[in-house]
């Protein structure tokens, strides 16, 4: 095992993490991001971020690895320079080049989408066409600029480009002519975690033999900070909706749902997301109101109210309808008893997307690692438990750069550091 240090980089800022052999963190560190879409600052953030590590540590860092947000992307030129704006994992200005890739595809498809990597390269093949130009996702870049090889993508980043990560090859279809110029742009892409080589900066104080690895997306580094091992288990995260992530045998897709999988070793993980979550209980209670309620709660003693706590009209999964509308009636006097009432309709929708996944082909759940916000609600907690009938605890790491350091371990198909399940679980 080595000494590694995890980078995310987010909308809003950037965090490295520095951890032992062990998992121990032995240093953190913490920038915000002003302008997220300008390839400029990142890289004064890298540099910064690896800098406020403190020096004796630096000195003992063996890998590196990197994670950002998903589809975002840009092209570069031969010496790495961008030479087109960064289109962000959220900017859908390629929406009419949708109908170019279902005139190909004849069946749906994760780039089928306005805001996939490979609609945006087609977006901006049309209005930054260049010669020597390649894709990069902004992970893709950031490792760049420490190790000096472009066009090297990994699984996960590369799943919206069209990638398949279960042939390691572009599908057949990028034969098509219509997509045949876009292929000298297309990144190389190699499994998450490989070493791609050493740091080639001299003036980060990083020791020579530091060597950077390839990264991965914000999610599935949130995923791996868990500790989450073995088939069967999951991580939920409670924020403002449900999102649900399973460590399956097999590979599960439902992409009218949005359920697919990212390639994890001989693993796959498997995800959907509820538009139900803990924003509905921002809506009807203060902060404070929630933990006072959910103390004085009796959970043993069921409210038999049944909702399905939608901010607005519209879902995708455990449930496919977008004409769903919300339930949140009749509403009890009592607050307390509404919020129970709440908390038990999301433990059930998160009980009804597990099953769900498993009915799809994914692998029996076995254990459920929880992180957001609405994790450290212990009333939430074990209502959950008893909905989903699998041992629930808190994660006890969370943060995208921990498991992007784990990445850089060579933790993406083994267990070794994982965190012991509480027993009070069981």
């Amino acid at each position: 095992m080595t000494t590694a240090l995890g980078i995310d980089f987010g909308t809003s800022g950037a965090r490295a993490i520095a951890i032992d052999p062990e998992g121990k963190i032995l240093a953190t560190a913490r920038r915000p991001l002003h302008q997220p879409d300008q390839p400029q600052e990142w890289a004064a953030t890298l540099r910064a971020l690896i800098l406020d590590i403190p020096s004796a540590i630096r000195q003992q860092i063996q890998r590196i690895a990197i994670d950002a947000t998903s589809s975002t992307v840009f092209l570069c030129n031969a010496q790495g320079q961008p030479c087109s704006p960064v289109l962000l994992y959220n900017d859908d200005r390629a929406q009419d080049h949708v109908q170019t890739l279902r005139q190909i595809l004849t069946t749906e498809h994760l780039v089928l989408s306005a805001t996939s990597s490979l609609v945006k390269l087609l977006w901006l093949q049309t209005h930054y066409p260049r010669g020597n130009a390649v894709l990069v996702h902004q992970a893709d870049w950031l490792a760049f600029l420490l190790h000096g090889q472009l066009g090297i993508s990994d699984w996960h980043n590369a799943l919206k480009l069209g990638y398949d990560p279960a042939k390691e090859a572009y599908p057949d279809w990028f034969r098509h002519p219509t997509l045949t110029p876009l292929q000298p742009l297309l990144p190389k892409v190699v499994p998450p975690g490989t070493v791609l080589g050493k740091v080639t900066a001299t003036d980060l104080g990083l020791s020579p033999n530091c060597e950077v690895c390839a990264g991965t997306t914000d999610s599935i580094a949130a995923f791996l900070a868990s500790g989450a091992s073995e088939v069967g288990e999951a991580v939920t995260s409670l924020g403002s909706t449900l999102v649900l992530k399973l460590l399956s045998a097999s590979r599960v897709e439902d992409l009218r749902a949005g359920i697919y999988s990212h390639r994890l070793g001989d693993r796959w993980l498997v995800g959907g997301a509820s538009n139900c979550g803990a924003a509905i209980l921002a809506q009807f209670f203060t902060p404070e109101e929630l933990e006072r309620l959910s103390a004085e709660m009796d959970v043993s003693q069921p409210t038999g109210l049944d909702y399905y706590p939608l901010l607005k009209r519209g879902e995708r999964f455990p449930i496919n309808d977008p004409h769903l509308e919300p339930r949140l009636e009749p509403r009890p006097a009592d607050p307390r008893r509404f919020l129970q009432g709440l908390l038990e309709s999301l433990s059930r929708i998160e009980a009804q997307g597990y099953a769900q996944l498993q009915r799809l082909g994914a692998s029996p759940l076995k254990r459920v690692w929880t992180a957001g916000g609405g994790a450290h609600n212990p009333a939430w907690l074990a209502l959950r438990q008893q909905h989903l009938g699998v041992p629930v605890a808190i994660s006890p790491y969370t943060e995208a750069a921990y498991g992007t350091a784990r990445l850089a371990q060579g933790q993406l198909n083994s267990g070794t550091t994982a965190p012991e399940f509480p027993a009070s679980a069981d």
